[in-house]
């Protein structure tokens, strides 16, 4: 279906049942626009930190490695890596596995057809997965989350003078618009923000809550870790994250549903109170650029010049770790299960 169908199909539902929730919204949007394409790289519409620079997916193989190592080498691991992209990330991690003997079963947790093509033919071993519910549970996880729980559905609630109200998307015969729906929302704000002036936005996206609560869950039970990496904040804020991606420039979130790559901010607070809530050990979280920094990517960085190609490698490490690039808008965050050992990079 192409995005004029998909803005067709939201509109008749807009007709039917009246206005919908920013979630149904961007959930519809995000399904179409990531089964259709490969959306990475320059004549794409974004670029994660894997396609910026090996070093990033070598550094989570380290990370991964280390664990692994200290509590005594499993058997059978899984690299479990959810929403792969083209596989880069992997390639990277798993080549630096396997350099210390680590050669895990490999797991993607994908449901884009055009990414599972890209990831299938770097990776012809992997086993595909729509979610959770059908991974092995019998053997240790080793679980990678980059650039996954910001392209989750959210809900927003926006104050109004009558009282709180979720953010839904109406159309006006022209356009989508979003605005305050009908139904009372004040028994769900938080009672910090009950008294919060008109035009106050709170987000929360239960999508995230409910994976990372079955994440930590698996880790408690099975054994292993996971790393999780995104663009977010770490403490409870108002306001909208959400955003839009087209050819690498932001565009109007509205503009046109499935042609765009819909996005929002993760509450690492949130990810950190449940992997606690879940008895798994809660590392961080700490900005992308401290955690690089501490698994040693100056020195990886200086090592690659030596092979050439010098600029664009101190290009690569400033987009990563730099404060005004990645380095302090990501956050990483990981779980571990209380049986093995304390994960390095978080101190």
């Amino acid at each position: 279906m192409s995005a004029t169908g998909i803005a067709a199909r939201l509109i008749r539902a807009i007709k039917i049942a009246g206005p919908i929730s920013i979630a149904q919204y961007m959930a519809e949007s995000n399904a179409h626009y990531y089964a259709s394409r490969d959306p990475l790289g320059a004549d794409g519409d974004f670029i994660t930190a894997p396609e910026i620079s090996q070093m990033f997916g070598e550094l989570i193989g380290l990370w991964i490695t280390d664990l692994w190592l200290r509590a005594g080498k499993p058997a059978n691991c899984l690299y479990v890596e959810f929403g792969p992209g083209r596989g880069t990330l992997a390639r990277d991690a798993l080549r630096a596995m396997a350099k210390f003997g680590l050669t895990p079963g490999i797991h993607f947790i994908e449901t884009s057809p055009a990414l599972r093509a890209k990831q299938s033919a770097l990776h012809p071993g992997a086993i595909f997965h729509d979610d959770m519910d059908t991974l092995p549970d019998d053997r240790p996880l080793l679980v990678v989350a980059n650039e996954f729980f910001d392209a989750l559905p959210i809900r927003q609630m926006i104050a109004t003078p009558g009282g709180w109200r979720e953010r839904v998307v109406a159309h006006d015969g022209h356009a989508f618009i979003p605005l305050p729906g009908d139904r009372p929302m004040d028994a769900a704000a938080p009672e910090q923000f009950a008294a919060a002036s008109p035009g106050t936005i709170l987000e929360s996206c239960p999508a995230a809550s409910a994976i990372a609560a079955e994440m930590a869950r698996r880790v408690k039970a099975q054994g292993g870790a996971a790393l999780c990496i995104d663009y977010g904040y770490t403490q409870s804020q108002s306001g909208s994250s959400l955003q839009a991606v087209a050819a690498h420039e932001k565009v109007d979130a509205f503009a046109a549903p499935g042609n765009m790559d819909l996005t929002a901010h993760v509450n690492f607070a949130e990810l950190a109170q449940i992997g606690a809530a879940h008895d798994v050990r809660v590392s961080g979280p700490v900005s992308q650029g401290d955690w690089l920094k501490a698994m040693g990517i100056d020195a990886r960085a200086e090592v690659l010049k030596q092979h050439g190609r010098a600029e664009d490698i101190t290009a690569a490490h400033h987009r990563l770790t730099a404060p005004e690039e990645m380095g302090a808008l990501f956050k990483v965050l990981a779980y571990s299960a209380a049986h093995w050992p304390t994960p390095t990079g978080f101190e």
